[in-house]
């Protein structure tokens, strides 16, 4: 059911736990199936995602989509984070099974929400 590169990010998945200091971050869930994800986000002044981490609930796929998608959006500005999409997701794991393309877009949502966080509630702390 899973190629060799969504087995390898759910058996071992980059940036996983909790980020003390985070100022970004984004809860998305699906209570259709069950996935949680939640991404940690470390934004410098510069708007450059400096570092990033995740903790998912869910299945093989949650867990590999959300360690790829935070591999793809560490070291970029916001403005590319949210330029990636679930089918870049996708690409970059070599594929997904149909029944579960829906955790790609739970790692793309959940990008998205931790942005949204960080430019709604943390930049404007300051004002």
């Amino acid at each position: 059911m899973y190629n060799e590169r969504v087995i390898k990010e759910f058996s071992a998945p980059q940036n996983t736990g909790v980020i003390k200091h985070a100022n970004a971050v984004g809860r998305v869930g699906n209570a259709a199936c069950g996935d949680i994800m939640k991404i940690f986000m470390k934004i410098n002044d510069d708007g450059i995602i400096e570092d990033v981490s995740f903790q998912t609930f869910g299945c093989a796929a949650a867990i590999a989509t959300s360690s790829v998608a935070t591999a793809m959006v560490k070291g970029k500005t916001i403005d590319e984070a949210l330029k990636i999409t679930n089918a870049q997701v996708i690409e970059e794991l070599g594929g997904l099974p149909a029944q579960k393309l829906h955790c790609s877009v739970l790692a793309e949502e959940a990008i998205k929400a931790a942005i949204n966080d960080y430019l709604t509630d943390y930049k404007n702390k300051d004002k």
